[in-house]
């Protein structure tokens, strides 16, 4: 099971999806969708990371035989959170941090707040895409950035219609931000594969000291690029994938 980061959806993953499959086809892969993106548009509040865990493992016990959980950046905290109530034989962390970030949500410098709050200020409704981010690239953004969040805006008649529930974004941050999953991290109860982007200051350097000698279940590895690692290194985070699952 493998989902994806705030604002995206598990299509953002059907690359790595598929190569995966290709490497290992004794595996499946499910791409999630998370509560509030995507097609997974229900999801009774409050909007939190252990909400969104209840959620997967609610998913899990009807699915049946799922051996290993995965999730990039907010749906790798979300991975490790459905960790104690789907216990599979692996947890995926790709380039998120267990600790909690008091403050974060306002602090300067965080490109996903700062998205969440133009997102926010910026019209619901246009009539092209290429608006919208244009839009994105004049506020200082790139515009493959533009282009990424773009994916969730959906015609409505003569007007493109931008889906994201951002309240509910924002309650999904906030509780991202206050969320400490440390212990969970390290209870021995199946392995923990967390992943870190080299180039990503995801996790801080008090994590990374953290991490530096972890318990036998915790395996850590690093793959030499940014925060986007399955979008800047998909080969690699497949071969880690291949080589890693459980034969």
């Amino acid at each position: 099971m493998l989902t994806h980061g705030i604002y995206g959806t598990g299509a953002n993953l059907r690359g790595v999806a598929r190569k995966l499959h290709e490497a290992r086809p004794d595996w499946g892969v499910v791409l999630v969708d998370l509560r509030l993106h995507g097609r997974s548009t229900g999801g009774d509040p409050p909007h939190t990371v252990q909400a969104c865990a209840e959620d997967l493992a609610a998913l899990v016990a009807e699915l049946g035989d799922v051996g290993a959980i995965a999730g990039h950046s907010f749906g790798g905290k979300v991975a490790l959170a459905t960790r104690p109530l789907a216990r599979p034989r692996q947890t995926w962390i790709l380039d998120a941090s267990p600790s909690a970030r008091p403050g974060a949500l306002d602090a300067t410098g965080n490109v996903v707040a700062d998205m969440l709050a133009l997102m926010e200020r910026l019209p619901k409704t246009w009539a092209r895409r290429e608006d919208f981010v244009a839009e994105i690239v004049a506020r200082g953004h790139a515009a493959s950035l533009g282009q990424w969040l773009a994916m969730n805006l959906a015609r409505a008649g003569d007007e493109l219609v931008l889906q994201l529930d951002l309240a509910g974004m924002r309650q999904l941050l906030e509780s991202y931000y206050a969320t400490d999953l440390w212990s969970e991290l390290v209870r021995p109860d199946g392995d923990v594969e967390l992943v870190i982007a080299e180039r990503s200051n995801t996790l801080d350097a008090a994590d990374r000291a953290r991490l530096a000698q972890p318990p036998p279940h915790v395996h850590v590895h690093g793959i030499d690029a940014g925060h986007w690692l399955h979008v800047e290194a998909p080969a690699a985070v497949v071969d880690l994938f291949a080589r890693r699952l459980p034969r």
